[in-house]
């Protein structure tokens, strides 16, 4: 370090999903769930109205193509009612009756157009953020992608590489199990690269569909929070070693830190229907810990200066507002208010996964920052794992 960052570019979901109408569907699907009677307060307390989607939801509460039949087909289905003693009309008669019900989506049909938003989106993101640094895709040497709710190979890097496209020395580092770190993460990286090599242009490009975490079927509380918090989101932006005309961000120092034994808090599971999110209510918790480890780190930087020193703002992404009042209630005394104003603002409108940290950068750089203000950058992630950045406006 330093690195320098040019302003991210940020594509939201053009799909609009209200909060309304996540509650009527999952209310229709489960009117008899423990939480169904406090599902209206359960939406309320996110604080989120609306969020952006690549997909319609729509296409997310879809059936599959396929019914109630099982996987081995008519015949086989025939002859094991027949043997079980079924006359043919009974066996005509359940064999329509499972071809009447509707499967729910493989995760194949889950997945494909998911797939296809995110390479989109990723795509007019990098360009973006070319341009926003007055850049060409033949001025890129290196680039980093973070997609985890898509899994592919060849994955979003390749994808790019030969979309935007790239040069054939082109590095391409892909780092699909980052997840909501990836902002923070992939920053300290190209931090790292462009120390080694102040030359080096690095292009960040994160693009998360986090809707394909909607599972219809699922009943459960944690299922239903993770309906209404998820939001789509692609982003990018370069990192120079070298200041440029467009670079507003110096970043000065990189921190990480692993709880041991946590990697079960919050998890993705594939399973027949696609993707599920897995929360455990210990994860905020968890989450608050990290917060906690980053302050020492703070604390212990700027040790010489312990009463003077305070961050002019806090991008933070932890996932929750749980864990945002947590911050907000662990901070020095002396510390201003409103710090975490912009985290806040981008929360209203979904939990971005590792695009929200870019998209906090991105709301604090359009309201305008002083030269010289200090900005601190965290996100915590699934593992459970934490990085945070410090740096200054330019």
């Amino acid at each position: 370090m330093p690195a320098y960052l040019c302003p991210p570019a940020v594509i939201h979901g053009e799909n609009t999903v209200k909060t309304s109408q996540i509650v009527t569907d999952v209310r229709d699907r489960h009117p008899n769930a423990a939480w169904a009677p406090r599902i209206d307060g359960i939406a309320a307390s996110t604080g989120i109205e609306t969020r952006g989607w690549m997909v319609p939801l729509e296409t997310a509460v879809a059936p599959g193509a396929g019914n109630g039949l099982p996987t081995a087909g008519i015949g086989p289905t025939r002859e094991a009612l027949a043997d079980d003693g079924f006359s043919e009309q009974d066996v005509d008669r359940v064999i329509a009756a499972l071809e009447s019900i509707p499967a729910p989506q493989t995760v194949q049909e889950r997945t494909a157009p998911a797939w296809a938003a995110v390479q989109s989106y990723g795509e007019r993101a990098a360009r973006g953020a070319l341009q926003i640094a007055g850049l060409d895709t033949s001025d890129v040497d290196c680039l980093i992608t973070s997609n985890s709710t898509t899994p592919a190979l060849p994955g979003l890097d390749v994808s790019l590489a030969n979309k935007l496209p790239l040069r054939s020395d082109v590095l391409l580092l892909p780092a699909t199990q980052w997840a909501c770190i990836a902002g923070t993460r992939s920053l300290a990286l190209a931090a790292d690269l462009v120390a080694a090599d102040p030359d080096r242009v690095v292009l960040v490009v994160i693009a998360e569909a986090l809707s394909t975490t909607y599972q219809p079927a699922d009943d459960t509380l944690e299922s239903l929070i993770v309906r209404l918090l998820f939001a789509d989101t692609a982003v990018a932006a370069v990192v120079t070693g070298r200041p440029r005309p467009e670079s507003v961000l110096r970043l000065d120092a990189a921190w990480n830190h692993t709880l041991p034994g946590t990697q079960a808090l919050h998890r993705l599971e594939t399973q027949a229907d696609g993707t599920h999110f897995v929360m455990d209510r210990r994860g905020p918790r968890a989450v608050q810990e990290t917060v906690t480890a980053m302050w020492e780190w703070l604390h212990a930087r700027y040790q010489d200066d312990p009463s003077a020193w305070h961050p002019d703002v806090l991008l933070a992404h932890p996932g929750g507002t749980r864990v945002l009042e947590y911050m907000e209630q662990t901070m020095p005394e002396a510390w201003p208010s409103g710090l975490l104003d912009f985290s806040r603002d981008s929360y209203t409108t979904g939990n971005r996964g590792g695009a929200a940290v870019f998209d906090i950068m991105r709301r604090a750089h359009d309201a305008g920052q002083e030269p010289g203000s200090r900005a601190v950058l965290y996100a915590a992630a699934p593992g459970l794992t934490a990085t945070a950045l410090e740096g200054e406006w330019l």
